[in-house]
């Protein structure tokens, strides 16, 4: 399957991946899985469900975290086989890509976890599809290495995702020239259109941002050259347990997908 997908989303075609941050409960996975497929069936795009059992790296100790490993591999298991989606999520320690691999089509490595060797090792080992997102302290050129380490263990399925760099204190800021960077990797890059408009930790103990922006950051992208799309979605963005001020509105997807495609 993984090859198959790693086939599909190489083409000349954009793909996206897309989903709620957080695995808040069943029926809103669901929700989102019945649009994305809508949107899929009737764009003829690559749609991959993406959200995370764990939000492992939130500002404060009392932000909701998601379900787990066991239950959301279970959540992740029944949207696969309902929608016939592919489906990735966050994996944040070395042990997890295993129990996740009968699942998850794209192993996704967070970006402040992009130069864990064993985590990047494990995650290849699986065979999977493995999507690096680039740290914010990072350059596109930089994001070789971590490349290096997934085919050194003979994986060559990689993704590399763009995110922003910090700039100062709780705020972000694209430098687009990163995307040609990673291309010449040789591997998929993937513009991540929500975390971009982060203010990290600026908003007294939890993230804030200005989602007003995704549409233009994933526009730009598109003029350098990205391959794929990263969008965190949500019917009632501002009850959203994390990352609500950077989730694109569940019913404005569909005409943002048109754009870029």
């Amino acid at each position: 399957m993984s090859k198959e997908l790693y086939q599909k989303i190489t083409s000349d075609k954009p793909f996206f991946i897309v989903g709620p941050c957080v695995m808040e409960s069943m029926d809103l996975l669901h929700t989102v899985a019945k649009e994305l497929v809508a949107i899929k069936n009737e764009l003829d795009v690559e749609i991959i469900f993406k959200s995370s059992f764990d939000k492992a790296n939130r500002t404060s100790a009392s932000a909701k975290r998601g379900p787990g490993l066991e239950e959301g591999k279970e959540w992740l298991q029944e949207i696969k086989t309902a929608y016939d989606l592919s489906v990735t999520t966050d994996v944040h320690e070395s042990y997890q890509p295993k129990l996740l691999e009968d699942v998850v089509d794209i192993m996704q490595i967070p970006a402040f976890l992009c130069r864990q060797t064993d985590l990047l090792l494990a995650a290849a080992e699986t065979g999977k599809i493995v999507n690096i997102k680039k740290a914010q302290f990072l350059s596109g050129e930089d994001m070789l290495y971590p490349c290096q380490k997934v085919v050194q263990a003979g994986n060559k399925q990689v993704l590399l995702t763009e995110r922003g760099n910090m700039y100062g204190y709780n705020n972000l800021v694209v430098d687009f020239r990163n995307i040609p960077d990673m291309l010449q990797h040789g591997f998929p890059v993937i513009m991540d259109c929500t975390h971009s408009v982060q203010r990290p930790g600026g908003a007294g103990g939890k993230t804030g941002g200005n989602r007003e922006f995704v549409p233009g950051m994933a526009l730009a992208a598109k003029a350098f050259g990205a391959n794929g799309y990263f969008i965190e979605t949500h019917p009632n963005p501002d009850e959203a347990w994390s990352d609500g001020p950077n989730q694109l509105y569940l019913k404005d997807l569909r005409d943002l997908i048109k754009k870029l495609i």
